[in-house]
């Protein structure tokens, strides 16, 4: 069972900018499409971003296009996003998870425990 460990969450003025990082243990990291998805309070998880094995294929979510950037190093067993532009409606637990291909965000893995992310207006 491959686990996750998400980083990098805080607390920033919108506008600004955060990096989270997702590493993962446990398995053969390059074998799987790797997604981020977030969750608000009151909300349903909703699906961020998603990038192939080799990192030549990403694919977004249409609340944050132009704003958020997925990458992957395989070497360090970690998935990053790049965070720009926040808005207060960012604000969210956002989570790491394997997922079958960019484009069906079904997650395949337990959850870990995320990384709070809180944009104030």
């Amino acid at each position: 069972q491959v686990q996750v460990v998400e980083s990098g969450g805080g607390l920033v003025q919108a506008g600004g900018s955060l990096r989270l990082s997702c590493a993962a243990s446990g398995g053969t990291f390059s074998s799987y499409v790797m997604g981020w998805f977030r969750q608000a309070p009151g909300k349903e998880r909703e699906f961020v971003a998603a990038i192939s094995r080799g990192g030549s294929i990403v694919y977004y979510g249409d609340s944050v296009k132009g704003r958020f950037t997925i990458s992957r190093d395989n070497a360090k067993n970690t998935v990053w996003l790049q965070m720009n532009s926040l808005k207060p409606e960012d604000t969210a637990v956002y989570y790491c998870n394997a997922v079958p291909t960019v484009t069906t965000t079904r997650p395949l893995w337990s959850w870990g425990q995320g990384t709070q992310v809180t944009v104030s207006s």
